[in-house]
């Protein structure tokens, strides 16, 4: 049986200004590769651009195919495609649009060679490749396409269309909460931990209650990313990885009880650096949290029979660190000819380590190993031992 050569598809024809026209139309995304091909960046013999897409992104396509093979996927954005001349719109005659947009069919040539092809994706690569690659007989898909003049027409669209600002992270972060549906594997993984945080910053008797900064809390002092990051390390493999299920959630209330209990030991040791902005102070700084965050689950691993430790426990542990910490002012003696003044560390990934290597090897020297002091958790005070035969 002989090809089709040709696909009519019912179209929307759209005018945009004085002479811009785009066409709005469904196509099974099964389709896109008989007659789209991707432009690739590289430089011609005489060492100009030519091309815009970068190379595809084989962890993105893998993600966006196993959404689309999970149950009720959707594709809400349109694939933009710019088409040659050889693509036509035929209206539908008679009256049957309005002053912007007329219904009719676009004519558009397929080929199985390359060269051939009548169109260029200009943005949406990657879920074009997903949907190619994905175990589905068909995806039916919105285009909207366009008549470019040629090969610079199509790079202007292209930078027009990928520049525009992407959402903010933060406004993603404090939705995922309220959703339920499959996401890509970086928000599904966000997905728990965005809600304790989102608990952490409403509860009444969170320490952290209106301090961690989101769309709805513009004037929290603490970055949601760092609240994430501590999050996420302790989901991982800490205190709050006990509490987990195989469906990544688990005992919210045990999680949140230690969760307040550590931070408001926190507030009550380090007081004085509590509640400043981190260029004030680098307790409430993303290199502080997430490095007091790895605290909490060491002195929670101390104490792990208690399953939950109470307040006065982690208070107790906290103390003797007090004169080892320099939130706001002086310098972090990190050993022999490393001493760092206490607002050059900066939340990277280097400094974060640092910063949490010594906190560790200092609790350890201190508390974990102490021999001469004994600290009770019922006044959160450090009393001294007496030596034998004193």
């Amino acid at each position: 049986m002989k090809r089709k050569q040709v696909l009519h598809l019912p179209a929307l024809e759209i005018r945009q200004g004085r002479s811009r026209v785009i066409y709005n139309f469904a196509v099974d995304g099964k389709l896109l590769p008989q007659f789209t091909s991707i432009s690739r960046i590289a430089r011609n013999e005489d060492d100009l651009i030519q091309g815009y897409q970068r190379p595809e992104v084989i962890s993105h396509i893998a993600q966006i195919r196993e959404y689309l093979e999970s149950h009720a996927p959707m594709l809400p954005n349109s694939i933009v495609v710019a088409f040659n001349k050889r693509v036509r719109f035929m209206p539908t005659a008679g009256k049957n649009g309005s002053v912007y947009s007329r219904a009719g069919t676009i004519v558009i040539p397929i080929s199985e060679e390359q060269e051939q092809r009548v169109g260029w994706i200009v943005d949406g690569q990657q879920r074009a490749a997903a949907i190619r690659e994905a175990r589905l007989r068909s995806f039916p898909v919105s285009v909207v396409g366009f008549i470019a003049a040629d090969d610079e027409e199509q790079r202007e669209q292209f930078i027009l269309v990928n520049s525009t600002k992407p959402l903010p992270k933060g406004l993603l972060y404090e939705l995922l909460p309220s959703t339920s549906a499959k996401l890509p594997e970086l928000l599904q993984r966000r997905r728990f931990p965005a809600f304790l945080l989102d608990l952490l910053n409403r509860n009444e008797d969170s320490p952290l209650r209106g301090m961690i900064q989101t769309p709805t809390t513009p004037d929290g002092i603490i970055k949601d990313n760092s609240i994430l990051k501590m999050l996420e390390n302790s989901l991982s493999d800490g205190v709050l990885y006990r509490f987990r299920d195989n469906e990544g959630t688990g005992d919210t209330e045990s999680m949140m009880e230690i969760l307040k209990h550590f931070w408001t030991s926190v507030r009550e040791v380090f007081n004085s650096a509590w509640g400043l902005p981190p260029r004030q102070s680098r307790l409430m700084h993303g290199a502080g949290v997430v490095s007091l965050g790895f605290l909490m689950d060491a002195i929670s691993d101390r104490h792990r029979k208690s399953r939950i430790p109470s307040r006065n426990l982690y208070t107790a542990d906290l103390l003797p660190l007090f004169d080892e910490c320099r939130w706001t002012d002086g310098y972090w003696d990190f050993g022999p000819g490393a001493q760092r003044k206490w607002n050059e560390i900066q939340n990277t990934t280097r400094d974060i380590q640092l910063l949490s290597n010594h906190l560790l090897i200092r609790y350890k020297a201190l508390v974990w190993n102490r021999t001469g002091v004994e600290l009770k958790a019922s006044d959160s005070k450090p009393v001294k031992k007496k030596k034998a035969g004193r």
